[in-house]
């Protein structure tokens, strides 16, 4: 998998804004406190990294593709970045973090129900994950599916989501993580039409 993911790295420009940026920046920072210790799971350039240190936060970030690694320690000198390999157990002790941040990752995983539980084991107890991802709700997708070719491009075998959550699924998947509480919400475009779900666990 490693080659892919590499590839999908190198197509992406080197000053490309991350996808609802600020909209995502704002989730992300409504539920972490100044002081608190942040992993930036999946951090691609460690722009959200940056937007938590300047928040006052510890961050501390890995991904798996070494170009985005590569890059986030050439734009952030100061950022804890390590790259970790697919499937690999996070390189973290036990309760380490007040928080986990995984922004547009899940959709990406193989394995969700392993990753969902490092996470938890490296969270500490009270600890929260924040979680963006793409919405595959019913209507959006039903509306999608009369548009032949722009349903054929979303679903395409080759791309780099794997994954395709609805509400349901996605709080389905963080309670079965280990998770009890868990608020999951529609964000970005018209009701009924949301392209997005955040959500908070703890």
């Amino acid at each position: 998998m490693e080659p892919f993911r590499e590839a999908i790295w190198r197509a992406v420009p080197i000053d490309a804004e991350p996808q609802r940026f600020s909209a995502r920046s704002v989730f992300l920072l409504g539920h972490i406190r100044p002081g608190d210790r942040v992993l930036d799971l999946g951090c691609g350039d460690g722009r959200f990294s940056a937007v938590l240190r300047d928040h006052g936060a510890a961050a501390v970030a890995v991904d798996i593709a070494e170009t985005a690694v590569r890059r986030a320690g050439d734009a952030h000198p100061w950022l804890d970045v390590r790259r970790v390999g697919e499937g690999d157990p996070l390189p973290f002790e036990e309760d380490a973090f007040d928080a986990v941040w995984a922004g547009e990752v899940l959709e990406h995983v193989v394995d969700t129900v392993a990753l969902v539980a490092e996470v938890r084991r490296v969270l500490r107890f009270g600890g929260v994950l924040l979680v963006t991802t793409p919405y595959h709700g019913r209507v959006a997708t039903a509306v999608l599916a009369l548009r032949g070719r722009a349903f054929d491009a979303h679903f395409e075998p080759r791309a780099d989501h794997l994954r395709f959550f609805t509400a349901r699924s996605l709080r389905g998947l963080l309670h079965d993580g280990g998770f009890p509480d868990v608020v999951v919400r529609s964000a970005g475009g018209p009701p009924l039409l949301r392209h997005a779900l955040h959500a908070c666990a703890s």
